[in-house]
């Protein structure tokens, strides 16, 4: 008996020393083909699922593409708001920036501020810049407190933040910027338009962003809804 087995033990080892040999090839075919063989790679979400706040979807370029040019045809809109310093135009642009920012976040906000005011810099650069600085100001803040506190007042409070940064960044940027392209005008001349021209402008343009934001922020939460669905 005990011969026997010592005859037979070598072939059982060998099928085992087989087996090991496989499951070892089976192994290493699973390192090297992860997306083939594990069923991990086949449930995480790709780069264009219509899911996700870091997701991009063949609907939400669209949407972007849409809100950049809505905001674009209001760019050309120049409306003055104060007689007295008619070299002050309004234009309803950034509404749309807000909106954007409120329905997809502080990416979108900077996006379309970007992208509406980007043809403008071979025509008017030294605007353009001055109407980045300013929309994005007021939009990116609002939508990353929008973000944070998705309720009406997180979208008061982001707008009220954003209007401060705005009117900061329009007064320091006029005072930077202005007597680049107006020679005549100096430092000391825009100090001086501060608090007649500038300040109430300034406030007047963000009071009218802010009133028609809030008046839309239902819809801005509906578009929101339906995007994450």
């Amino acid at each position: 008996m005990g011969v026997s087995q010592h005859i037979q033990n070598p072939t059982d080892q060998s099928n085992s020393a087989n087996s090991a040999s496989a499951r070892k090839i089976a192994s290493a075919a699973k390192t090297a083909n992860p997306g083939k063989t594990t069923d991990t790679a086949r449930v995480t979400p790709h780069s264009h699922s219509t899911t996700g706040s870091g997701t991009w979807s063949t609907r939400r370029i669209a949407v972007y593409a849409l809100f950049v040019a809505v905001a674009l045809a209001m760019s050309f809109i120049s409306v003055p708001l104060m007689p007295a310093a008619p070299f002050l135009q309004y234009d309803p642009s950034g509404i749309v920036a807000l909106i954007a920012g409120f329905a997809f976040g502080p990416s979108a906000a900077a996006i379309v501020t970007v992208l509406t005011w980007l043809p403008h810099l071979f025509t008017n650069p030294f605007g353009a810049i001055m109407a980045i600085l300013v929309t994005g100001g007021a939009s990116i803040p609002a939508a990353i407190v929008y973000k944070r506190h998705r309720a009406f007042t997180g979208a008061v409070i982001g707008l009220l933040l954003g209007d401060v940064i705005a009117i900061a960044l329009a007064i320091v940027g006029n005072l930077i910027i202005t007597p680049l392209y107006s020679p005549g005008i100096t430092v000391a001349d825009v100090i001086g338009m501060i608090v007649p021209f500038l300040l109430p402008f300034n406030l007047l343009k963000m009071a009218i962003n802010t009133i028609v934001t809030i008046a839309a922020y239902k819809p801005c939460s509906l578009l929101l809804k339906r995007t994450d669905a």
